[in-house]
């Protein structure tokens, strides 16, 4: 897997960068700035481009920004935002109608080497990868024609774990309760959702933006 990293903050993108090729990851490129980031993607066309929120020139959300436009300009590259803190417009922006192949993360999640190695390989896969904080802000939002609210509790707790972006095997064990029975409440929240229709991955998708517009 072909890795950019765009980050400011030297230390912390040295880190990554050993980090993610201690884990048998290339890291094909690291930049300092937000305005190196579209035309190294658009360059070396890495599997995923992992980039810090707030980054020059700008110091704002340039990062963010960027990542949008590689996700709109290049879609054969995944997209992995890191934050120093909870913006909930952020993920909202960088996801827009498409959850597959985008991840954003608090920075303290890096501290997790297994799980952040894991959010990055499946980011790059085409999956999702949302910061657990993100999404329990999310779940626990209601409002008057919220479709949430359709769901049981366990489902929602499913639907959360969707977010963060495990597999039915992951939700099992973190819920400790058995494949089987995780498949059953997938099946149901798709339903009530409105998912029936589409290949099973396709319904992962929207249920995931149906969590993020009921925000």
């Amino acid at each position: 897997m072909r890795v950019l990293i765009a980050d400011d903050e030297v230390l912390l993108s040295a880190g990554l960068a050993r980090l993610l090729n201690d884990a048998g990851m290339e890291v094909v490129a690291q930049v300092a700035s937000a305005d190196r980031i579209v035309p190294e993607v658009a360059a070396l066309a890495p599997d995923v481009a992992i980039c810090d929120v707030q980054m020059p020139p700008g110091g704002t959300d340039d990062g963010l920004r960027a990542a949008i436009t590689v996700r709109r300009d290049h879609p054969g590259t995944a997209v992995l935002v890191l934050s120093n803190f909870l913006e909930e417009r952020y993920p909202l922006d960088l996801i827009g109608d498409d959850a597959s192949g985008v991840g954003y993360l608090l920075k303290a999640r890096i501290g997790d080497v297994d799980s952040f190695l894991d959010a990055v390989r499946r980011v790059a896969a085409g999956g999702s990868a949302l910061d657990p904080e993100v999404v329990a802000r999310m779940v626990g939002r209601r409002r008057p024609d919220d479709p949430l609210q359709r769901l049981t509790p366990r489902e929602r707790d499913v639907l959360a774990l969707m977010a963060e972006g495990l597999s039915n095997q992951g939700i099992a064990a973190a819920l400790d309760v058995t494949p089987a029975a995780v498949e059953k409440h997938v099946t149901g929240l798709f339903h009530k959702l409105g998912l029936g229709a589409e290949p099973h991955q396709h319904r992962r998708v929207t249920a995931v933006l149906t969590l993020l517009r009921a925000s």
